[in-house]
């Protein structure tokens, strides 16, 4: 029979494309901040999470403005090379913008915000599947409690019976002895320095253990009287402190690019 002409798919929701409206937002948005800021900073971020990111803008709000959006977009709107950028040396941000990263433009000099990101923005949160683990993790042996044995077992209380059929699916060998979980023998969860599987980060979050901390890392920053940019070094790049480059401005210019967001 040919297919009738009534049984037609409505789709109740719509999504539209952002298409390159924001992206040209997002151009315009940078160039237009670039003069009002004598700071502009390249950060990236570890262990993301939107709520952490939001906390960052709110507190920033007063006096630095935030961009976390495509790279290849922030990296136009500030020029890629001397002839492109906007202001003498700002293009030479440009190559630390890689990967997902974003833009700060601020008031505030480095040794004003650096220290401020570091000792205020850096909350804990539950570890996603393929992070590495920063501590050892073990399940001691007997009654299984919510916190297993973080906390004083007084002033905890222990797994529902309930939960017993998912541990095991999740390769805990627990049994049922008088409607209590219990553990014959400790079972390590996970080791430190390895990589978290799906089973292991759920195990974690059942047991309220959080360890992927949140960081905004400063990769470089421009500064607007000095017209330098500074490069900033971590231990693991062989050492702390800050490197600088110098440059010589141009032209500006506006060229094709891919769609971004703020």
């Amino acid at each position: 029979m040919p297919k009738s002409k009534r049984a037609k798919v409505v789709h109740l929701t719509k999504t539209q494309k952002k298409g390159k409206e924001l992206t040209l937002r997002l151009y315009a948005n940078i160039r237009e901040c670039i003069p009002q800021y004598p700071y502009i900073y390249v950060f990236s971020v570890e262990n993301m999470r939107n709520n952490h990111l939001k906390e960052v803008r709110s507190d920033l709000k007063a006096d630095s403005r935030i961009f976390f959006g495509k790279s290849r977009v922030m990296a136009k709107a500030l020029g890629d090379s001397p002839s492109t950028e906007p202001h003498p040396s700002i293009s030479l941000l440009t190559p630390h913008l890689s990967g997902p990263c974003g833009l700060i433009f601020s008031h505030r000099a480095p040794t004003s915000l650096l220290p401020h990101l570091a000792n205020n923005h850096t909350p804990l949160s539950y570890a996603r599947s393929g992070a590495l683990s920063t501590l050892m993790f073990t399940l001691p042996s007997g009654p299984l409690y919510t916190r297993a044995g973080q906390i004083p077992t007084s002033d905890d209380v222990p797994i529902p019976h309930s939960v017993e059929p998912t541990l095991r699916k999740l390769g805990v060998p627990v049994r049922l002895v008088k409607g209590r979980v219990e553990l014959d023998e400790e079972f390590v969860v996970c080791r430190e320095g390895e990589v978290l599987g799906s089973g292991q980060t759920t195990l974690l979050k059942m047991f309220g253990v959080q360890m992927a901390e949140f960081k905004v890392n400063v990769r470089a920053w421009w500064c607007r009287s000095t017209g330098e940019v500074e490069v900033v070094k971590r231990e693991g790049d062989g050492g702390g402190g800050a490197e600088t480059e110098t440059g010589e401005g141009g032209d500006e210019d506006f060229g094709g690019f891919d769609e971004g967001e703020e």
